[in-house]
């Protein structure tokens, strides 16, 4: 059976250093500014031969409940009930402070166990600090250094015998291998074959939009629990990060991501880490919703997210989020729809949806639509319906003569799915036209039944048979 960690301390201490280095990547934002981390990350880690969920947190800040530092802490503390282990995290280099001392009797009233961990030991003058840490009370500190990777055996150790040997090391007594973190690929298809849709795998969404448009409020509400940092302050999130949970029986991961600014308004280094961090999670997903304001939709930023979605080859659905303010809502409703098509002619017929995150209204729906979009995502059409079409096509509409040479269409073929991706076959590719590709696209679209994801049409020249024989000498 496995076990929890959950690392706590006071802002800036290296919680999230420590944490990357659990996990063997960097998936939380790490600065020198403090209170970067805000809300929960949780993933699997592993150190030398223990394997555990370990848990990042934001900075065991003090404030009121109804202040953003007070929201932030009742994050905290949710972590460390969840937890099995606290790993309670002091900066040797600077010493201990008041905020320390508090939040040991913080962790002591929890009853959890406890390893005090004195990060950044490799400073000079950082053993004053690691004999100043006896004064919390809670043991013998092990000195460590996140960002260096050192003194991570002690570290094991200690949890082990914080922990139970029993316990601590289940998991290399049950012989339990590795889970690779779950990853779809697209299986080869016999040629020929349409596929049906596999509704059992796991299915990967993120939640993407300006910053205060509603994105941590809807996964909360979607999962049924607080398990994001939410309130009227724009950018609290972060970070991307990602809940697991079940819709109808089928596991999803959703992910929550930041603000995105116009890039020409993001100027500080954590806002550009956390654009990042929200591009890195849009190439991950399969599905991106794109959460407007329905009090004040299709933004520029609003349009330019929904093209770059389109650009990674993800299949966006739009979430007209914050419906419960909106009057006259046939109205407001057909003007969106008409400005959807309008607006975003490069993806025809992607779905759109009135939701409120704060009441729940639409969000079934959001689900359906969002698998409806992801089952066209992964549609093959077979090579023979193809070629049926493209000989109807070419018949009602040839393609143009160029410099008096007629385009000929050989065949097409589809090469690949999520997105659907097609390869034509015609002489003189380079010589088609834009508008005769337009052409053909939208027509695979509408023929084929692909709304609302990207289609991609490439062109080839047809093999030529006699290339590279020598001529023959009578």
């Amino acid at each position: 059976m496995s076990f929890t960690i959950a690392i706590v301390g006071r802002p800036n201490v290296g919680k999230s250093t420590l944490f990357n280095r659990l996990v063997g990547r960097k998936l939380a934002l790490v600065h020198d500014e403090p209170g970067v981390t805000r809300d929960r990350r949780r993933h699997e880690a592993r150190l030398v031969d223990l394997r555990f969920d370990v848990i990042d947190t934001a900075g065991l800040e003090e404030g009121d409940a109804s202040t953003l530092p007070g929201r932030m802490r009742a994050q905290t503390e949710i972590a460390v009930g969840e937890a099995d282990l606290a790993l309670f995290l002091v900066d040797a280099k600077n010493g201990l402070t008041a905020a320390d001392r508090t939040f040991a009797d913080i962790l002591r009233r929890s009853g959890k166990p406890v390893v005090l961990v004195a990060n950044k030991a490799e400073a000079r003058g950082a053993e004053a600090g690691l004999y100043d840490a006896y004064a919390l009370g809670l043991g013998e500190a092990v000195p460590v250094s996140a960002e260096h990777g050192q003194g991570l055996g002690d570290l094991r150790d200690a949890i082990v015998e914080a922990i139970g040997e029993e316990r601590a090391l289940a998991h290399e007594r049950e012989g339990g291998a590795d889970e690779a973190e779950t990853d779809i690929a697209v299986e080869d298809v016999p040629e020929g074959e349409e596929p049906a849709y596999d509704d059992t795998k796991p299915l990967r969404i993120a939640i993407v939009g300006r910053p205060n448009a509603g994105k941590s409020t809807l996964i909360n509400r979607l999962v049924g629990q607080e398990r994001l940092l939410t309130g009227p302050e724009a950018g609290i999130t972060r970070d991307s990060i990602s809940v697991d949970w079940q819709w109808r029986g089928r596991r999803v991961r959703l992910f929550d991501t930041a603000g995105m600014r116009r890039k020409a308004r993001v100027q500080e280094k954590l806002e550009k880490l956390s654009v990042g961090d929200a591009l890195r999670a849009i190439r991950f997903a399969e599905v991106v919703v794109v959460v407007f304001d329905s009090m004040i939709p299709f933004e520029k930023q609003d349009l330019q997210i929904v093209d770059l979605i389109a650009r990674e080859g993800r299949a966006p659905v739009i979430a007209f989020n914050k419906w419960d303010l909106v009057e006259d809502r046939q109205e407001r409703l057909a003007d969106l729809h008409e400005r959807t098509a309008r607006l975003l002619p490069q993806i025809r017929g992607v779905r759109a949806v009135p939701v409120s995150g704060e009441t729940g209204y639409g969000l079934d729906r959001l689900m359906d639509e969002i698998v409806a979009t992801h089952k066209v995502w992964n549609r093959r059409v077979a090579t023979a319906r193809l070629n049926k079409w493209l000989d109807a096509v070419a018949q009602h509409h040839p393609p143009p003569a160029v410099s008096g040479r007629r385009i000929k269409l050989k065949y097409i073929t589809q090469a690949k799915t999520r997105p659907p991706g097609f390869v034509l076959s015609c002489s003189r590719p380079d010589a088609l036209p834009a508008s005769y590709l337009r052409y053909l696209t939208n027509a695979l679209r509408e023929d084929f039944d692909l709304p609302g994801v990207p289609v991609r049409l490439m062109l080839r020249s047809p093999d030529n048979p006699f290339a590279g024989k020598a001529k023959r000498r009578r």
